[in-house]
């Protein structure tokens, strides 16, 4: 009789070791989540900012594709909510625009072309234009991405295939001839700030590879 009791008390012992560990596995469990949950306000947006590199500097000319070419007049700080944020102040002359640029989000900014890219964009305007019989409305549509894109071969290639090497307004439709002049004044003002010269020569520089010279020196 005495070694059934015995057994029953140690049962009982082991039952009442196995609830302890469990509660305090629980106990553990629920701080290990308070823990995490008050962790997570201390991930702040500044320590991604502090991470990104600073591959522009003040006075440089930069491309955002929507506008430009524009200059950084400004790196500058502000301060929303918690966060500190750092941005650049970047002024598109041809447009009389200044964007305020997070360092953030520099992807949306690339560096002005190099003398290379500035030689393949002549030799793009030299080529003859790609002819396409597609509605007028679709090509357009297309033009305007292209000019949109930021990227400079694409903008040669605009300006190209709009070229009608004339300076006469009726061999154009006004929309081809806004199109054309918009893409023709991006580039010129991305050849103006890799070549360092005056608007005048861009434009001779220009004028020729797209054999515009012959028209102008007939008016003349």
């Amino acid at each position: 009789m005495v070694k059934k009791k015995k057994t029953k008390k140690t049962k009982k012992t082991k039952i009442s070791k196995k609830a302890k560990v469990k509660a305090s596995k629980k106990i553990i469990d629920k701080k290990s989540i308070s823990q995490n949950l008050d962790e997570k306000p201390e991930i702040k947006k500044i320590k991604k900012q502090a991470t990104e590199k600073k591959i522009y500097n003040l006075k440089d000319f930069v491309v955002y594709p929507k506008h430009g070419v524009g200059r950084i007049t400004a790196i500058e700080k502000a301060k929303i909510g918690d966060i500190d944020i750092q941005f650049y102040k970047i002024l598109v002359e041809k447009e009389k625009l200044t964007l305020t640029v997070p360092i953030n989000q520099q992807s949306k900014l690339r560096p002005i072309a190099s003398i290379n890219q500035i030689n393949k964009c002549i030799s793009i305007l030299k080529t003859k234009p790609k002819i396409k019989r597609t509605m007028w409305s679709r090509r357009a549509q297309e033009y305007e991405q292209k000019i949109n894109s930021g990227k400079i071969y694409e903008l040669a290639e605009v300006v190209k295939d709009l070229n009608k090497n004339t300076d006469i307004i009726a061999d154009q439709s006004y929309s081809e001839r806004q199109l054309f002049e918009k893409a023709y004044e991006r580039l010129k003002s991305e050849f103006e700030a890799v070549l360092k010269v005056n608007p005048e020569e861009v434009q001779k520089k220009m004028d020729k590879a797209l054999g515009r010279v012959k028209i102008l020196e007939t008016n003349e």
